[in-house]
C-alpha cells in the first residue's frame, strides 16, 4: 500500500506486496503535517536544565513515558537553538507537567511573552531534587532524570532520561496543547 496527495486527502494506492507500501514524501509537504500534528493534543510542560550556574526551562508537548524499568523517559527539543546546548551540556533534565491554572508559565517557558529568558525562573517556585535540574514546586508531577542517550532526528534532538527521583503535587485539571492553543482537560 502507498499513499498519493489528492486536494489535502491522503488516499490509499494499492500495491500488489504489502512490504513495499511507502509514504510518497514528496507529496507531503510541512505545512500540511503541522495542521495535522496540531490536532494531536499534548499535556504541556517545563523542560529545564541548570549547568554551570545557568538555568533553562523551555515549554514543550513532545515527551513520553519510555519504559518504567528502569523509568525512563524522552523529551524533543528545537535542535536549532543554540541555548538548548544546556540539555547536553549538564548530564540532567527535568520534567515539570503543569496543570490548568499555570497557562501563564507555559507562555513565559515558550517566550510567547515578553518575559527576559534570564528572568523565567522568577516565576513560579523553583527547587531541586537530586541532579541539580530545576524542579517547579506547583507542577502536577516532576520527573528529575540523569541523560543516557541524545538522538538528533530531523530539527530536533530527543533526549533520554532514567528517572532518578519523581514528586507528585496536588491532582489537578491538565494543560493541554490543542490547536495551536493551550486548554484544559
Amino acid at each position: 500500500m502507498g499513499f498519493i496527495f489528492r486536494r489535502n486527502v491522503y488516499v490509499l494506492r494499492a500495491y500488489t506486496d504489502l512490504e513495499t507500501a511507502v509514504l510518497d514524501k514528496t507529496q507531503l509537504d510541512p505545512l500540511t503535517y503541522r495542521d495535522a500534528m496540531s490536532r494531536l493534543a499534548g499535556h504541556v510542560h517545563i523542560v529545564t536544565a541548570a549547568h554551570d550556574g545557568v538555568r533553562r526551562g523551555v515549554t514543550i508537548t513532545a515527551a513520553c513515558s519510555v519504559s518504567d524499568e528502569p523509568a525512563t523517559l524522552l523529551v524533543c527539543l528545537n535542535g536549532a537553538n543554540p541555548r538548548n546546548d544546556i540539555f547536553a551540556e549538564s548530564g540532567s533534565f527535568a520534567l515539570n507537567l503543569l496543570g490548568a491554572e499555570q497557562m501563564e508559565l507555559a507562555h513565559i517557558f515558550s517566550g510567547r511573552n515578553t518575559v527576559d529568558p534570564a528572568e523565567r525562573f522568577s516565576h513560579g517556585t523553583w527547587g531541586e531534587l537530586k541532579t541539580g535540574a530545576p524542579i517547579l514546586g506547583e507542577a502536577v508531577a516532576a520527573f528529575d532524570c540523569r541523560l543516557i542517550d541524545i538522538k538528533t532526528v530531523a530539527t530536533h534532538i530527543v533526549l533520554f532520561g532514567q528517572v532518578v527521583a519523581v514528586t507528585l503535587g496536588q491532582q489537578k485539571p491538565a494543560l493541554v496543547y490543542l490547536d495551536r492553543d493551550y486548554r484544559t482537560l
